[in-house]
């Protein structure tokens, strides 16, 4: 009688089957995960300007497109302050881990959109 250990080549390769789908529902998920970080990570960015923007006309009585060393975004999202007058501005967010484009509003810069409100596409 033979005393063989070990396991047989069809008992690893239905084991090699098994983490490959489970892999493959993984790994969409995962990149799901991802993109909804870098939507938050923007979100939060623009919710940070609109505080120094307001702190800005505070002091200025009016809005600016350079906040200086007053306003930092994070790691991998870009900020862009597009119009701006006395009475609102307008920005957008990016991130280079996304394709998305995040915009806020605050007066007249709004143009019908619902002022304050973040949105993402």
């Amino acid at each position: 009688m033979r005393n063989s250990k070990g396991f047989t080549l069809i008992e690893l390769l239905i084991v090699v089957v098994i983490i490959g789908i489970l892999a493959s529902i993984a790994i969409p998920k995962f990149a799901n995960t991802k993109e909804k970080a870098y939507l938050a990570a923007m979100k939060a960015d623009l919710r940070n300007l609109v505080t120094a923007q307001e702190s800005y006309f505070e002091e200025n009585m009016t809005y600016t497109t350079s906040l200086g060393t007053a306003y930092n975004s994070s790691a991998g999202v870009t900020v862009t302050i597009g119009s701006v007058t006395s009475t609102g501005w307008a920005a957008t967010a990016s991130h280079n881990g996304s394709t998305k484009l995040c915009r806020i509003a605050i007066g007249p810069a709004a143009g019908g959109g619902t002022e304050g409100m973040t949105t993402c596409s």
